[in-house]
């Protein structure tokens, strides 16, 4: 059944044979109508009463994935729909971030904090911390591409750090304006 699907969907979108682009145009158009479905059937199963942990299920991924992905959270505070945009950039924000902190740019980094951050953790506190985290598990040898997820009034990016000896997560908090609102370093497996 799922091979004369492939090639019905197939023959839908394939044209001339050096038709690539216009090929290729119309399956992105296929891939977007097809998103657009699963959409509104994730919407469906909602409204009936499905749980997020049978959808994730249905969908291959955790329960939270698919509501950061097709939910859509009420603020508590207000009873308004939230945003769930992320912050456009900030996985190159992110690792700008994770740079300056492995290069010992403490004031880069602390420059970029808002004033709560900047009240509560100095550019001492700060080296202090990476120093513990390189004297635990040697230097720092690469990052890997940030996960970028909005969370309430933040955008929340976790960045895989591999150094010498062991390997952590970046957690950077950014505000809608590009501030960091919490930066954490977090050891692999621990991040909850």
């Amino acid at each position: 059944m799922k091979t004369h699907l492939d090639a019905f969907l197939a023959a839908r979108v394939l044209g001339r044979d050096d038709d690539w682009t216009g090929s290729i145009a119309r399956a992105v158009d296929m891939q977007a109508a097809a998103d657009d479905v699963v959409r509104a059937v994730v919407q469906q199963a909602r409204r009936n009463g499905v749980t997020w942990q049978v959808i994730g299920d249905a969908l291959g991924v955790t329960r939270q994935a698919a509501f950061q992905r097709y939910g859509k959270p009420i603020d508590p505070r207000t009873g308004e729909p939230m945003n769930t945009t992320p912050l456009t950039g900030a996985a190159d924000l992110a690792a700008s971030v994770i740079e300056d902190l492995t290069a010992g740019r403490w004031s880069r980094v602390t420059g970029k904090f808002d004033p709560a951050m900047r009240d509560g953790l100095s550019e001492d506190a700060l080296s202090a911390a990476w120093a513990q985290i390189v004297g635990l598990s040697g230097a720092f040898e690469g990052h890997g591409e940030p996960e970028v997820a909005r969370a309430g009034d933040v955008t929340v990016t976790n960045t895989p750090l591999s150094l010498e000896a062991g390997d952590y997560t970046a957690r950077i908090a950014f505000r809608d304006d590009g501030t960091i609102a919490g930066l954490h370093i977090l050891e692999r497996g621990r991040e909850s």
